[in-house]
């Protein structure tokens, strides 16, 4: 794919460069590609892009459309992936950030994250912090980091929306479906607008209003890929006694359909 002179790829880090080389064409080959709005993300200064979670594999579908249009991005993840054996050494390499979540450390995570935005960098973030809590894979109630990092640089936030990599990978399954080829479809929409909100402080009133300003953007975005309205409550995990982490019994949804009513 060749790129304008405006679209130059920025400078990738040996690590990005060896993942992309080994994971690429493993993408080509397993899914199609549905990409829209990339015209929307800037390449001449940091900025963040904020995105649904709905599958362990959906860093790999947004990394793929990022770098397609000639952008390199450093994802926040959890610092667990870090410690596997080479994958953690290719992380590092490439210049992605852990993250430390409950702990000491969680701030370093922030502090990686508003340098790089500052060094020009795009930073990656999953609002939700893991896959979400939704029965019918909607975004979730989002928390704040995204929203603070945003506020902290005064950066453009990109909302982005996903579908297609949890009928690769459905949430918390070991075992990927590559059969028959699936479709990964990523939407990239106009930044989210936080500037009223740039000269109040960072109060946990103004973080809540960003976050849920950036989880509307990105849930707008995908109900136009599914075709359908997201339910008009926004489903929290705490309110509804659900555990934050790890696997939960869902409601029978077939998460390979973009459009679940016509299952019915």
């Amino acid at each position: 794919m060749s790129l304008s002179g405006r679209e130059r790829r920025q400078k990738r880090p040996p690590g990005f460069l060896f993942a992309v080389g080994l994971l690429r064409p493993l993408l080509m080959a397993l899914m199609r590609r549905n990409w829209s709005g990339a015209q929307h993300i800037p390449k001449d200064r940091g900025c963040v892009v904020v995105a649904n979670h709905n599958s362990y594999v959906d860093p790999l579908i947004v990394a793929h459309f990022l770098n397609d249009h000639g952008i390199m991005p450093s994802f926040l993840g959890k610092v667990e992936v870090f410690k596997v054996p080479v994958i953690g050494r290719i992380l590092k390499a490439a210049k992605q950030i852990p993250v430390y979540r409950e702990t000491g450390q969680a701030a370093d995570a922030y502090r990686a994250a508003v340098a790089a935005v500052n060094e020009g960098h795009c930073v990656a973030i999953y609002p939700e912090a893991t896959l979400t809590r939704d029965p019918d894979l909607w975004p979730m109630r989002g928390k704040t980091g995204a929203a603070r990092i945003a506020l902290q640089t005064r950066c453009p936030v990109i909302p982005l929306a996903q579908w297609g990599g949890q009928a690769i990978l459905g949430p918390y399954e070991s075992r990927p479906h590559f059969l028959p080829i699936k479709e990964a479809t990523v939407v990239a929409g106009p930044p989210v607008d936080l500037s009223d909100l740039h000269d109040r402080p960072m109060s946990r009133e103004v973080l809540e209003e960003s976050t849920r300003r950036i989880m509307a953007a990105i849930t707008g975005l995908l109900e136009e890929i599914r075709g359908e309205q997201a339910p008009a409550e926004v489903f929290d995990p705490r309110a509804k006694g659900v555990p934050t982490t790890g696997p939960i019994v869902r409601h029978k949804t077939d998460t390979s359909n973009p459009n679940p009513q016509e299952n019915s």
